[in-house]
């Protein structure tokens, strides 16, 4: 065996390994749409809770409860959407 035979196996072991690491990190897009779709829904709704507690703050001063209220739903979801970021 020469040192030309030797170097194109080590290539295709390197080149083999690149793709196996790469199908690790990056999934099909037909397992991942769904929860990318949940996700953006997640957030949106987020930002529209978290809009509203703003607006209840400042609009009525008087009710924190239900500003409590919102602003904490709004922060269950954004919590939810994070777990589906990083566990799936």
């Amino acid at each position: 065996m020469n040192q030309e035979e030797v170097d194109k196996i080590i290539a295709e072991a390197v080149a083999e390994s690149k793709r196996e690491s790469r199908k690790k990190w990056h999934k099909g897009k037909s397992s991942s749409d769904s929860i990318m779709t949940a996700r953006k829904v997640l957030n949106w709704t987020f930002m529209v809770g978290f809009v509203a507690a703003v607006v209840i703050y400042f609009v009525l001063p008087e009710q924190r409860v239900l500003f409590f209220s919102v602003g904490f739903g709004a922060v269950v979801l954004k919590l939810v959407e994070f777990y589906l970021r990083f566990m799936f």
